[in-house]
């Protein structure tokens, strides 16, 4: 995995669809679900540590956005 859209396909795998139109809130739920198959022992260790930094990594950089266009 590389980039969102790969953990995207790779959710479908398990039947997982996240899409409410609002970016971070689908990051946020993406990674719950990530957390929850890692909790199951449906995934892999390295897929689990791979989507976790990807996910908040994103969520980071929005979240900065954010802070950034509410500063100006």
């Amino acid at each position: 995995m590389r980039t969102i859209y790969d953990i995207q396909q790779f959710l479908k795998q398990f039947g997982t669809f996240i899409y409410v139109g609002d970016r971070l809130a689908e990051l946020q739920l993406m990674e719950q679900e990530i957390k929850e198959l890692n909790r199951s022992q449906c995934i892999t260790g390295e897929d689990y540590k791979m989507a976790i930094l990807l996910l908040r990594t994103e969520i980071a950089k929005m979240q900065d956005d954010h802070k950034g266009e509410a500063s100006k």
